[in-house]
């Protein structure tokens, strides 16, 4: 049995930041950005699965089974660093062949025979007692309550049962980011993020739609109102949200603008007492059942202030079920939803959104007076927490994957063995399992950082690297199932269309990588 070697993982991990290190200033160097955005867009990945690796050095250093882990997935991070270089060298800034001398480490510890030590490797999360009780309390809720209803969920698309919702509730998960003083289970402290994380994942492994996506929302807009939001709105808003009295949707995209958040249509017009709503918002999920939207809308009618002229609301509306609503107010104002149907992430439905003066009280402006043209970066300081939680959603739906893929092996009998005992199966678990436990210590590592006032750039780093890993560790998973891995009747089959969905929302991998990671490298390396 190979023996890991952190050592030669430091060492060889040195000649991957060192490579990263002068890409990033070469391209700096380098004028015309927007003609780099194919190498920009790859460096972003290599940077972010680079820093991943740094990280689990430590961890590494905590035992033989962690050291394996670790090594393995460093060997990973290098070898695609090489692909990513191979005749490419030119763009990068470096030399030919300047990853060479990692090669011994990667040839080890990329090895079929050591990958495949790792396919039923069950390695240490590291949580102390209470994390692992926040762990144990959010796996058993998910197994007893969202799994056996998963998958009729997902096939019927229908809304999430009340029951699940009201548990979760009883559970204080809709307060884990709002204050103590407010209602909430908040401390200021490390432990506030940790639990979010934790709780996240052990709630997307039975589902993501009917599970960890619940938390999402209201952690969104309780963390836009911390940001921006006045003494009023927050002793109003908080204990609402941490009972699940109030259910959050998110209305920023449009059907024009997604990631372009700058250039939003949909307007809000000051008129007696409060605001009128015109416009369409789309892809905002959850927001028939939700009795409030967390809305970004343009409050100076001037274009050319971009994301200086957008304030976000508080837009109260009726609770709905199914797939479509429509609403009016006595002053004449309208709403209009329909659910946009979707191959996976089902239960929360995600709408299209007509509004026509629908009417907000001016208490609902975010921040108030304050608030008008602050809006974009209110919501950006929920959207940056949210995609740390996005991680820990694709953790869990990894997890999933990984855990119905080594159960198919074991049980499926091919050729006058199970699948499991060949070694491309558990090349395949062996690496699925390097890389869930090297993202999930990482969004521990992150959820540490951002509870000091850090972390935005790794938290973009970390959603980019783990959805995209989702996607090859669900298809992977399904293709050991074979046949079966098409059919409905098989878990695995929701995990892989859910899995799909993870790159795309909490800000599109492209415009995460070019307008967020490559940016903010680039910015450090003038």
């Amino acid at each position: 049995m190979t023996a890991p070697d952190l050592q030669a993982a430091a060492d060889s991990l040195a000649i991957g930041i060192s490579i990263i290190d002068r890409a990033t200033a070469h391209a700096a160097s380098t004028p015309g950005i927007d003609d780099q955005q194919t190498f920009l867009y790859d460096l972003a990945h290599a940077a972010s699965a680079i820093e991943i690796s740094r990280s689990l050095l430590d961890y590494g250093a905590k035992g033989d089974v962690e050291g394996k882990i670790a090594c393995a997935f460093i060997a990973d991070a290098l070898a695609e660093l090489q692909t990513k270089l191979f005749g490419q060298e030119e763009s990068w800034g470096v030399e030919q062949g300047e990853i060479d001398m990692a090669r011994n480490f990667i040839a080890k510890f990329k090895s079929p025979d050591f990958v495949a030590s790792l396919s039923t490797v069950n390695a240490p999360m590291h949580l102390d007692e209470d994390f692992e009780m926040v762990a144990d309390t959010f796996r058993r809720f998910a197994e007893d309550k969202i799994a056996p209803k998963a998958e009729h969920i997902h096939r019927e698309d229908t809304d999430i049962p009340e029951e699940i919702i009201d548990g979760l509730a009883e559970l204080g998960c809709f307060g884990l980011s709002v204050p103590e003083e407010y209602g909430g289970f908040a401390t200021g402290s490390e432990s506030d993020y940790m639990g979010m994380v934790i709780a996240t994942e052990e709630l997307s492994r039975a589902s993501l739609g009917a599970g960890g996506s619940l938390i999402t929302r209201p952690e969104i807009l309780t963390r836009a109102l911390e940001r921006g939001g006045t003494e009023e709105q927050k002793r109003h808003w908080f204990p609402k949200i941490a009972t699940g009295e109030t259910m959050v949707a998110v209305a920023v995209t449009e059907p024009d603008y997604g990631s372009d958040v700058a250039n939003l249509k949909v307007a809000a017009t000051k008129v007696d007492g409060g605001w009128a709503i015109s416009g369409v918002k789309t892809w905002c999920t959850f927001a028939g059942r939700a009795n409030v939207l967390m809305l970004l809308a343009r409050t100076d009618p001037d274009r050319a202030k971009t994301h200086r002229g957008l304030s976000l609301f508080i837009v109260p509306k009726p609770q709905a079920e199914g797939h479509s609503f429509e609403f009016s107010q006595d002053n004449g104002g309208k709403m209009e939803g329909r659910a946009i149907p979707t191959l996976g992430y089902r239960g929360m439905h995600s709408f299209e959104i007509a509004f026509d003066n629908w009417f907000v009280p001016e208490e609902n402006l975010i921040g108030g007076e304050e608030g008008l043209g602050s809006g974009f970066y209110m919501q950006m300081a929920g959207f940056e927490n949210g995609r740390l939680q996005t991680a820990a959603r694709a953790v869990g739906v990894m997890q999933a994957a990984y855990d119905e893929a080594l159960a198919y092996a074991q049980d499926r009998v091919v050729f006058g063995q199970p699948v499991a005992e060949y070694q491309l199966t558990q090349t395949k678990l062996g690496r699925m399992a390097a890389i869930i436990q090297g993202s999930r210590q990482y969004s521990y590592t992150v959820a540490q950082m951002m509870a000091k006032g850090e972390g935005t750039l790794e938290a973009s780093m970390v959603k980019a690297y783990v959805c995209k890993a989702a996607e090859w560790v669900t298809r992977e998973a399904l293709q050991i199932h074979g046949g079966f891995g098409f059919a409905e009747e098989y878990t695995v089959s929701r995990l892989f269309v859910d899995a799909r969905v993870l790159s795309i929302f909490e800000g599109a991998d492209e415009t995460l990588c070019l307008k967020l990671i490559a940016k903010r490298l680039l910015a450090e390396a003038n």
